[in-house]
């Protein structure tokens, strides 16, 4: 059942067009991802669909109810961690977390989020004493503290080191296995590939692309490429005689030294090893690339390359 809708969303801001007839929807339980590099128009989308702008166009549903119209019950069951959500410096983690309780009817308990959530030790520290990575986890325990059946997360894991992005990520799976939706927003194909069920490729205010990782990886990402050494005695008519090259699972072969370079569809392993065999010749060293949702987000936005601020 789809707890998210949008449908043709519009929002302009002058002359500018930020989202133009943007469509998706989110089913319950899944982690949806909205991923576009700076101003895509992903976070405007999403702050059309929580209530913080109103479209000039188009219908969005959440929950069935209207964000704008029906702001003050959604609030009671969406969360939302914003891209810019600084707290004052001086509110401790437990005052925080007592403030942001007392906005809802029937809050989490408080300590067990922040046991939850890695925090329990810094209750009593100050907001501008936590690190990059404990503040993004605060932000994390006040978009859940009202229990929500809808948990937003905007550029979640943007500023933070390796190490502390992937402890955020496994959190969000986490907090999935709870059985909240999550609506996901980022500039890094590589956490929507890790996270995210389906995703919605957002380039200039419009959806390029929408399905699954893998799904736009293999449609829009490129060729499969194998590597291997060949041995055996019949392995360099195997290049001379363009066997491989005529498969038509193959687009290209080409050599390196002793590694040859087999570039085709998702069907050419099978199909490379399989004359292979019929050879006679050993692939030793075998390692295969996958297109990857990286390789299909450059091949939507016309090239570009995703940011990869840190």
């Amino acid at each position: 059942m789809a707890v998210i809708d949008v449908e043709h969303v519009h929002k302009r801001y002058g002359e500018k067009v930020a989202v133009d007839a943007v469509s998706f929807t989110v089913e319950e339980g899944e982690i949806f991802g909205v991923l576009g590099r700076n101003g895509a128009g992903k976070t405007t989308t999403v702050e059309c669909v929580v209530g913080l702008r109103r479209p000039d166009g188009g219908l969005v549903r959440v929950l069935g109810m209207d964000p704008w119209r029906d702001a003050h019950e959604l609030r009671q069951q969406v969360g939302v961690q914003l891209q810019e959500s600084d707290l004052p410096d001086k509110l401790t983690v437990a005052e925080a977390i007592d403030l942001y309780a007392s906005f809802y009817r029937t809050p989490a308990d408080g300590r067990a989020l922040l046991q939850l959530l890695g925090l329990a030790e810094k209750r009593n520290t100050r907001y501008k004493k936590l690190s990059g990575g404990q503040k993004q986890r605060l932000s994390i325990a006040l978009a859940l503290i009202g229990r929500p059946r809808i948990a937003v997360l905007d550029e979640l894991t943007t500023g933070l080191d390796p190490a502390a992005r992937r402890g955020t990520w496994a959190l969000i799976e986490g907090i999935r296995r709870q059985g909240v939706t999550i609506l996901l927003v980022s500039h890094f194909p590589e956490e929507a590939e890790r996270l995210c069920d389906r995703v919605a490729v957002i380039e200039a205010g419009r959806v390029a692309a929408i399905g699954s990782p893998a799904g736009l990886a293999g449609r829009l990402g490129g060729e499969q490429r194998i590597y291997f050494h060949p041995s055996g005695p019949l392995a360099d008519r195997l290049l001379a005689d363009r066997l491989l090259a005529n498969l038509p699972e193959v687009t290209s072969v080409s050599r390196t030294g002793d590694t040859v370079v087999v570039t085709g569809t998702a069907d050419a392993l099978l199909a490379v090893t399989s004359a292979l065999a019929r050879y006679g010749v050993v692939a030793q060293g075998l390692r295969v690339e996958q297109p990857s949702l990286e390789d299909a987000f450059v091949a939507v936005t016309g090239g570009a390359r995703p940011s990869t601020e840190m």
